[in-house]
């Protein structure tokens, strides 16, 4: 079983859609392999992935490489690179739940000036969004996190929600007449999308004008 550092927090319907999409998102990668699959989700909300097969080592690298995996005995290794969801803010910095909570001090987030909470706003960083962090005494945001924030904050502006899938953060755009406004909806997460604004539009106005359609947490990222 592969446990997936992404989370299924939502209930009801919503729910049931999420998954639904995760089962032909895992149909996606795995689909020309030789293994069986179910998807589950765990008491903590994160999603684990059982695969049977001959391919099964290769599926299960395929789903580690594309999600991020946390580890199933809650073991994390120092000097080692995990993902963890984003969880809660506060003065000293960021909690992560990676199956253990791990705290990133503020200095280690390493993404300039500012408090947690500030950093936060500053690059749009929405709850239960997956961050890569090396585990330590402290922990740090990984490298390759850190430069993914930064460019994201160099390019044309985002909106980031989350408690939503794609599919329902594309349409909510197309429905508040956005469509021509947006390149494209940005998978960062099973319920976290980033809306990536063409040239020329406000990422807070699109907010604005899509939030009300949407009960989700939605943060701009604005160049």
């Amino acid at each position: 079983m592969v446990v997936l550092a992404t989370k299924c927090y939502v209930e009801g319907d919503a729910r049931s859609r999420a998954l639904d999409g995760m089962e032909a998102m895992v149909r996606d990668d795995l689909g020309d392999l030789d293994v069986e699959w179910t998807v589950g989700v765990r008491d903590d909300d994160f999603v684990s992935v059982t695969v049977e097969g001959a391919d099964e080592t290769v599926a299960r690298n395929l789903l580690r490489e594309r999600w991020g995996e946390v580890p199933s005995d809650g073991r994390l290794v120092e000097g080692e690179t995990y993902t963890g969801t984003l969880e809660s803010w506060d003065d000293e910095g960021f909690v992560l739940d990676a199956g253990v909570e791990v705290r990133v001090p503020t200095a280690e987030l390493g993404l300039g000036r500012g408090s947690a909470a500030q950093v936060r706003d500053r690059f749009g960083l929405v709850q239960h969004l997956p961050l890569e962090f090396v585990y330590g005494d402290p922990a740090r945001l990984s490298d390759a996190e850190r430069d993914r924030l930064y460019d994201w904050s160099r390019g044309q502006g985002r909106v980031n929600v989350n408690s939503t899938t794609r599919g329902e953060a594309r349409a909510t755009v197309n429905r508040a007449g956005h469509a021509q406004d947006i390149v494209t909806v940005e998978r960062i997460g099973l319920l976290e999308q980033s809306i990536v604004c063409a040239e020329g539009t406000d990422p807070p106005g699109l907010l604005a004008s899509i939030g009300r359609h949407l009960p989700a947490e939605l943060k701009c990222v604005i160049p």
